[in-house]
């Protein structure tokens, strides 16, 4: 199901044995779009610690009651690799941080999770994965460090919308995929840009490049097709209806028709982007700048 990413905000996360805290923020890595991590503020408990917890981790999500409920101990997030949240989380850190919970890899596979589609890490569980398209990398220039993939969401709300004739808005939201826990949709609100505004969806397989020191998003869609695309409610759940309606309207393949999917699971994703339809275009290369 797709949610937007401020429902995680405030969530309280319990372990198995009691609370550990509340999500105030959520990591996705800046080749994909993955939701790799929540983190979660411990309040007293820890003395204001924060802690990262993997997708990996979770066992369910009760939305009702605004609870994530994981599998770990409060030992284990008592004595989990330490975060400073005043330096980026660069890839050494994530490696201690996997093994330290004998997680996988995400990175390095054909498919989002690494070589699950989704976030699972039982070797049987992995093995009955569909074999999927390698996941859509998000080109990007000025990284400043090598090293550090992950970004914030809290950062990147706020970056201006660059079409292929001007500017049109800025990212206002998130809406996120909560079985396959990627980043499906950018929420823009274009009301700063033109009389009468709206807020609409762009999906992140439509992002051309991030540039992360301009704070941009670049596409190759015009700012005439976003003004006339179709409005988006924050009120109102994005049901598949929705985004039927919304890829049509832009002319593009949905990113759960694609060949290699799980039917009805609504798991896999990353798939490559798609011209118009009936007809494959070729992507280009994502640039390193």
């Amino acid at each position: 199901m797709l949610r937007s990413i401020k429902d995680l905000h405030g969530c309280d996360v319990r372990a198995s044995d009691g609370e550990i805290g509340s999500i105030n923020q959520v990591y996705f890595d800046d080749e994909t779009w993955g939701i790799r991590y929540l983190v979660v503020e411990t309040g007293n408990w820890l003395h204001d610690r924060q802690v990262l917890v993997s997708p990996y981790s979770l066992k369910h999500v009760d939305w009702s009651s605004s609870t994530v409920y994981v599998k770990l101990t409060r030992q284990q997030v008592r004595d989990s690799p330490t975060l400073d949240t005043h330096k980026p989380v660069s890839r050494q850190h994530e490696i201690e941080y996997l093994r330290y919970y004998s997680y996988p890899t995400y990175w390095g596979g054909p498919n989002l999770w690494g070589m699950g589609a989704w976030p699972a890490f039982d070797p049987a569980a992995q093995g009955l994965a569909a074999p999927a398209p390698p996941p859509h990398l998000i080109p990007h220039v000025n990284r400043a460090l090598p090293d550090v993939h992950l970004r914030s969401t809290d950062e990147v709300k706020g970056y201006h919308i660059e079409t292929v004739d001007g500017t049109i808005g800025h990212v206002s939201g998130f809406i996120f995929d909560d079985r396959a826990w990627v980043l499906r949709y950018l929420k823009v609100d274009t009301r700063n840009w033109w009389p009468g505004g709206k807020d609409v969806l762009i999906a992140t397989r439509w992002i051309e490049l991030v540039d992360w020191f301009a704070a941009t998003v670049s596409t190759s869609l015009t700012r005439d097709t976003i003004q006339r695309s179709p409005a988006y409610d924050d009120a109102i759940p994005v049901h598949r209806s929705y985004e039927v309606a919304l890829h049509e309207f832009y002319n593009r393949e949905g990113y759960w028709s694609e060949p290699g999917r799980l039917p009805q699971s609504g798991r896999l994703q990353g798939d490559p982007d798609t011209g118009p339809r009936g007809s494959q275009a070729a992507r280009p290369q994502p640039r390193y700048e």
